[in-house]
């Protein structure tokens, strides 16, 4: 065929493509939902599991952090191969290979073996995760309908993440395994739609591949990731080796965004970090994830070890902070064009400052109409400020780079999310053991024990009983509760600093 003959048929399809872009976005937010629902449905899915598999301390918390641990790092590469090599067939791949691990992970007989799964669902999530972003910039060549469909793509990732310990609640009433047994039917039916209605992306193979680039990124990112999470949790290695891991990671990405530099044909343009407004943009979702992820985790403790609500109980009690993600998403898209990115994007930051203040009054007793309004302002004050950030960096990246200035914010949530975990989990522990005085008829050991967390008090306080096991208990939620006041704290002064750099960083547009 020759090059005259092909033009029609090229603009044919370009054009079947715009006239299916709804139905495209479809398709990508139910994809988009699938991988950010994995990586919660397990909250709540823990006593089930543990009563099926028995696994080791050990294991329990590597099949809960595996997933999130192993799409970090490879959201950049897979991200910038979509780019090079067609982010359609890519996202097909992801498909199958997301099938197949959860229909592994469902009948995984022991926790190794559910291990390995939840790593190739990771694997698999990272292979269609930047797609979803950059083909809604392929085929959204106009910035106001693009901003429409940005708001639904921020939306359903938002609401992903805090439905799925809803979703795992309900389908472990069934049987453990359905939480990943369930993933199956629906890809089934997304591979052929994808396979019909994704567009193909040009190709650009000719460009040399950097294997030590590719090797340096995964890494160096898995390395600041783990560090992080180890950093706050303490789990499997030292305190001052999750430093050193921490740190081994950012000398190899310092390493990675200097031979970037120095290649014809890098791996990632980093010189999109020298656009004001995509550094900002990708600074904006690092900080927004980080508080929406942190203090999601602050406040669901709060529901559960202080007011006493079931894991379900409080997923229902969450789900004005879904609601209002859902709707701050889509209003922001409409907000966006009449008031600018520099007001939207500060002003949704200021908004979840404002809404957590109320907070800092709140005791052991519930508040169920300040929690409500918390919630609200939490969640569509995120929002409107990730989209306000995803449009920025999404409209100052070329679209031959859209693939992986989508992976970069992708792991900027993911980073934003093991930061807020981290640093606002660390600093509620820091500030709980202090909290927590010595309590009569309690020996040092037990309060040792009770001073590690406020589970770990509540454990004790079942084991000595009577009413020196509920003085502790009391004891211990206004530790708790002081605790959480000092992370508010924290949170509400970091997202005012950033509303105002933002204001100030941003150009008016």
């Amino acid at each position: 065929m020759t090059v005259t003959q092909a033009a029609p048929t090229l603009r044919r399809a370009v054009q079947e493509h715009q006239d299916n872009r709804w139905s495209i976005l479809a398709l990508l937010c139910l994809s988009l939902l699938l991988i950010t629902v994995d990586a919660t449905v397990l909250h709540i899915a823990v006593p089930t599991l543990t009563a099926a598999l028995e696994p080791t301390a050990v294991q329990l918390l590597w099949i809960i952090d595996v997933y999130s641990l192993v799409v970090a790092p490879l959201l950049v590469l897979f991200g910038t191969l979509g780019d090079r090599y067609g982010r359609k067939r890519l996202v097909l791949a992801g498909f199958v290979l997301f099938g197949v691990a959860s229909a592994v992970a469902a009948f995984s007989p022991t926790a190794l073996v559910l291990i390995l799964a939840r790593a190739l669902l990771g694997v698999g999530g990272a292979m269609i995760m930047p797609a979803t972003l950059s083909l809604i910039r392929q085929v959204f060549p106009d910035r106001r309908e693009r901003a429409i469909a940005l708001g639904v793509w921020s939306a359903v990732a938002a609401a992903g993440a805090a439905v799925g310990p809803l979703i795992g609640g309900v389908l472990v009433g069934i049987w453990w395994g359905a939480v990943f047994l369930i993933n199956v039917p629906i890809l089934l039916v997304l591979l052929p739609a994808a396979a019909r209605l994704l567009p193909e992306s040009r190709e650009r193979s000719g460009q040399p591949w950097d294997g030590l680039s590719a090797a340096l990124s995964v890494v160096g990112l898995l390395a600041l990731a783990f560090g992080l999470k180890e950093a706050g949790a303490g789990s499997l290695i030292p305190f001052g080796v999750s430093v050193l891991v921490f740190l081994a990671g950012v000398a190899l990405l310092v390493w990675f965004v200097r031979r970037q530099v120095r290649l014809a044909s890098p791996l990632l343009e980093v010189g999109l970090f020298r656009r004001r407004e995509f550094a900002t943009g990708v600074a904006g979702v690092l900080l927004g994830v980080f508080a929406l992820v942190g203090l999601q985790l602050m406040l669901a403790q709060y529901l559960q070890l202080v007011l006493g609500d079931s894991p379900l109980h409080a997923a229902v009690r969450m789900l004005p902070l879904v609601i209002s993600a859902i709707s701050g998403g889509l209003a922001a898209a409409h907000i966006l064009p009449k008031i600018g990115m520099r007001a939207t994007m500060s002003g949704g930051l200021g908004l979840v400052a404002l809404a957590l203040t109320p907070t800092l009054t709140w005791g052991v007793e519930a508040h169920p109409v300040l929690l409500t309004i918390c919630f609200v302002g939490v969640g569509f004050g995120v929002q409107v400020a990730l989209l306000a950030a995803s449009d920025t960096i999404m409209s100052s990246a070329p679209e031959s780079q859209a693939g992986g200035a989508a992976a970069i914010e992708e792991t900027a949530y993911e980073l934003g999310a093991g930061l807020g975990v981290a640093v606002l989990g660390t600093i509620t522990t820091i500030a709980y053991a202090p909290a927590l005085p010595a309590v009569p008829g309690v020996p040092d050991g037990g309060m040792d024990e009770a001073r590690q967390s406020l589970a770990s008090a509540a454990h004790v306080a079942d084991e000595i009983g009577g009413g020196a096991g509920g003085a502790l208990l009391d004891a211990a939620r206004w530790a708790y509760v002081h605790a959480l006041h000092t992370t508010v704290v924290v949170s509400v002064v970091l997202l005012s600093l950033t509303a105002v750099a933002v204001a100030t960083l941003l150009r008016r547009d």
